[in-house]
């Protein structure tokens, strides 16, 4: 059911709006720097600013599919709840690099802590459905020979 993964959907747009407000403020760092396109490289303002950026989006591809894998496997709750909290870091990673490079270290690092907690997560419930769909059915089997059932 939809209501499943309603929260997973919500997750998803809110990242996609975050994505796309970053790439809004590299298209204003570059009018305001004056760095045109394919230019990469200005002064060290656009450059944190592209960087943050251009680091935010090659996480994103991950950071999607674990989100849903949690969610999926396990729950949509704590998936959106920690997807939320990553989304929230990268935010503060962004503005926090903009700003200074060092600041952007504690959001980094609060984002993978939530990236790896997608992963358990996700890997609990891989776990719990391979269990259950394949070795419960053995060990029930199994169990029966031995007790003569």
């Amino acid at each position: 059911m939809l209501s499943d993964i309603v929260l997973l959907g919500l997750a998803t747009l809110l990242s996609v709006l975050e994505q796309a407000y970053f790439v809004s403020k590299v298209y204003q760092a570059r009018r305001k720097y004056k760095v045109s396109p394919p230019a990469m490289n200005g002064p060290p303002e656009f450059d944190r600013i592209s960087r943050a950026q251009i680091n935010s989006f090659e996480y994103y591809p991950m950071f999607l599919t674990i989100m849903w894998t949690a969610g999926v496997f396990q729950h949509q709750v704590p998936a959106f709840v920690i997807g939320l909290g990553y989304l929230a870091a990268r935010f503060k990673y962004f503005h926090g690099y903009a700003e200074a490079a060092e600041l952007r270290v504690v959001p980094l690092r609060v984002a993978a802590l939530m990236l790896w907690i997608l992963v358990g997560l996700a890997a609990i419930g891989i776990g719990k459905v391979i269990v259950y769909k394949y070795a419960y059915k053995d060990i029930l089997r199994v169990s029966r020979y031995f007790m003569g059932n």
